[in-house]
This record gives C-alpha cells, structure tokens and sequence, in this order.
C-alpha cells in the first residue's frame, strides 16, 4: 500500500505532540489524519474500530487523563493505527544508530512510533515559588526512572515559546527516554516579560541568588531534592534568550551545573539593558560582556560548553557565538595547579554536512589529557532555530545537525568531579 505523504506527516505529528504531553493537539492532529485515511484500507480491529468511533465523535476527556478509555491503552492504540496507515512498525526497520559526525536530520517515523509504544514516561506540570516570584514548569520523568539517581537537563526557551513547544521542537524528550535522563522546562511568565523572552540583559537576572537565576536555581534543586537525582549531572541548555540564560546559569552556579549547551545565545551579561541587548544581538558590540555582574560565589573559570549558531542567524548575530567560545576557552585554559599560567588547549576542526541537510564547522578544544573543554558548531546556511528539531515545535530547521543528541553526547561525555559546595 502506498501511503499519502500529508496523511503520513499528519500521524507524525500527532505521535510526536502526543509523546511530549500535547494531547490536546494529538487529537486534532489524528482526527484530520483519520478524514483523509484512504478508503481501500484493510478492515481495522475490533480494538481499533473503537478507538476511530471515539476519535470522530470528538468526546475524548484528555483533561482528566482518560483519553482512549485509559492511558494504559494509548501505545498499543497508536501502533495499531500507525500499522492500519501502513507505517511500519520497529520490529520491521532496522536503522543505523546515530554517529557523533553524522547527525540524522529528522527522526522517522518508524522510530517514533517505537518511542511511543515503549515510552510510559510523565509529563507533570508544576511551579516554584521564592522571593523573586512564581514560575511554572514541566518536568518529564522517563519511564526507566525507579527511584535511582539519574541526570537532569535543565532546558530554557526562547522568546514567544513555553514548555511544551520547546519540547516538541527540540524532541528532548525523545532523548530523555534513549539517555535515560530526566528534563525540566522552566517557563518564563509573561507578566515578568511581555514576549516570554528571558530577561538577561537585566543586571538583576545576571546575578547569583536574584531575579531569575534564583527561579530556575531553585527549580533545579528542587527536581533533583525531591527525585533523588545525581546532582554531578545536572545540565543546562537553551535557545535564543534562553540559551542567554543558559550562559547566566552556568556562569552564577557552578556548583550545580556540569556543563551548558548554549543555542543561538549570547555571552555572558554582554548586555544590561534594552538597548545594549538589541546592539549585543547585532554583533555591534562583541566582547562588551561585564567582568564586574560576577559575584564571589562564581568561581573565575568556566563549565564545559557546546556552542550551536547558524551563520544566517538575522536575529542573534552569530559573532556572539564567536565571542561566547572566546570568554569561556579564555578562562577554561587557566590552570589554578600552576599558578595561573595558561594552557594551550588542543584545537580540533572537523568539517561534516548532514544527508539532505546543512553543512557545518564543528571546532573542538581539549585539554592536555584530552578532556573536551568546548565545541562551537557553526552551522552554514542555518537561521535563528534549534538544529535538527521538529516541525511540532516553533523555531527549530530540520536540516540539522542534530543539535539535542549532540548535547546530549556532550554532557554525557563530562567526568565526574568533586563539585563545590
């Protein structure tokens, strides 16, 4: 049977927002799938022929969390219906597992139907409150979790996005469940912003312990405190205003952060105002960052980081990621053991370009045992999206590379040190 390209893509997405928590948008998505199902497919189960009546009745109750009868049911349901649209399922594909070099564009369809039957993760929304304010946030915890010490990754959006967009676009989630780590999705209120973006250009959310370092600090050890988690494996990464945000964290809390993924970003506290921050984000003034927004509490050196910027980026000039390589392998090659003097990292350019997709410079830096300090992935062609993300989600370039597996592999590939207290 030859299935129709839009009605695949409709399946696609619906399993994709279905995965990541959207339910609601699952729904729709399916039921548009469902009116262009071609009429000479074979006749669905009994199981199947109820899931379809429920589905065009438009009565499902996602809001309690009883959708297809009980949620029990949902990957079995899902893969029955992705087999009557004649996608096939995991046990009939076998792909090649995934190269640090060669990042897949977009994950199949096949592959995330796989990630549906076996993933029985949650999505649970939650809040944190101090004296800096309230913010929301969603948190997925992976099916695999049974009370043992897992990583987290701490995931930041971009302006105009929430939570559950950023999940979607960046499929986190998916890798969540692959890595076996948990993810936590701080959201930033729109009263705090009107455009939800994150306020990094303001002094008092570039310091340790105020405004909206605070927030996600306490957000952070909240999920690890209350789950139990490994707290030498606590990640942050971010898009755009978040991966600004991202920079801040990293660069405020060192003791709760072991490495940072900065996205289309900036340098640190490069802007303390309106103005600075629209000139900063031009590349009008690379380098301006302030030495004097650290605090005591940051120590002088910075955390392992992985640096994602396309080099048409017309909203965040991609001299920032630039400048952002700059202060951290400035201050990473700074030896304490022997007096300050510096150390010449061992640099590693790699050219690679993605099937069907972007081309890119990844330049790697490593240190005398050959520990990867920092990576800067400049990726040619690319705008103002997270690489290697899904269309369900807003800003994201399915061109690659896969900017959430690399990460990913990245903070994976950090050694377990003594963090400070």
């Amino acid at each position: 049977m030859i299935l129709n390209h839009a009605l695949r893509e409709q399946m696609r997405k619906a399993t994709r927002t279905l995965m990541s928590g959207g339910a609601g948008a699952a729904t729709a998505a399916i039921q548009k799938a469902l009116k262009e199902m071609p009429t000479h497919l074979s006749a669905p189960s009994p199981q199947m022929s109820d899931f379809l009546r429920d589905m065009n009745a438009s009565s499902l109750d996602f809001g309690a969390g009883k959708a297809f009868g009980s949620t029990d049911a949902i990957p079995n349901l899902v893969k029955d219906l992705l087999g009557q649209l004649g996608v096939p399922s995991a046990e009939q594909v076998r792909g090649p597992g995934p190269h640090m070099r060669s990042p897949q564009p977009e994950t199949s369809a096949a592959q995330v139907a796989e990630t549906v039957v076996k993933n029985e993760g949650q999505f649970l929304s939650k809040s944190f409150t101090n004296q800096a304010g309230t913010r929301s946030y969603k948190l997925y915890i992976p099916s695999s979790y049974r009370g043992q010490p897992m990583p987290l990754v701490v995931m930041l959006h971009g302006c105009s996005q929430n939570p559950d967009d950023f999940a979607n676009g960046t499929r986190m989630n998916l890798m969540a469940e692959e890595k076996q780590c948990f993810v936590v999705y701080p959201a930033q209120a729109q009263s705090a912003n009107s455009s939800k973006c994150w306020n990094w250009f303001k002094s008092v959310d570039q310091l340790r312990e105020q405004g909206e370092p605070s927030l996600i600090a306490g957000i952070t050890r909240e999920v690890v405190n209350n789950y139990k988690l490994d707290a030498d494996k606590v990640y942050v990464a971010g898009l755009s205003s978040g991966g600004a945000m991202a920079v801040i964290m990293a660069t405020t809390y060192p003791d709760l952060y072991a490495a940072v993924g900065v996205h289309s970003g900036l340098p640190y506290a490069s802007a303390r105002d309106l103005p600075s921050a629209l000139a900063a984000m031009r590349g009008s003034v690379p380098g301006t960052y302030r030495q004097d927004a650290r605090t005591s509490d940051s120590r002088s050196t910075s955390i392992p980081i992985i640096i994602f910027h396309g080099d048409s980026d017309t909203t965040v000039n991609a001299c920032n990621g630039e400048e952002l390589m700059k202060q951290n392998i400035l201050e990473s090659t700074s030896d304490s053991n022997s007096g300050g003097s510096p150390m010449k990292p061992t640099v590693i350019v790699e050219q690679g370009q993605v099937p069907n997709g972007h081309r890119y410079t990844c330049t790697s830096h490593h240190d005398d045992n050959g520990q990867i300090l920092a990576e800067h992935w400049v990726i040619h062609g690319a705008g103002h999206a997270w690489a290697g993300g899904s269309s369900s989600g807003s800003y994201t370039d399915a061109k690659g590379p896969d900017a959430t597996r690399e990460m990913l592999r990245f903070f994976y590939a950090q050694p377990e040190a003594a963090r400070k207290a």
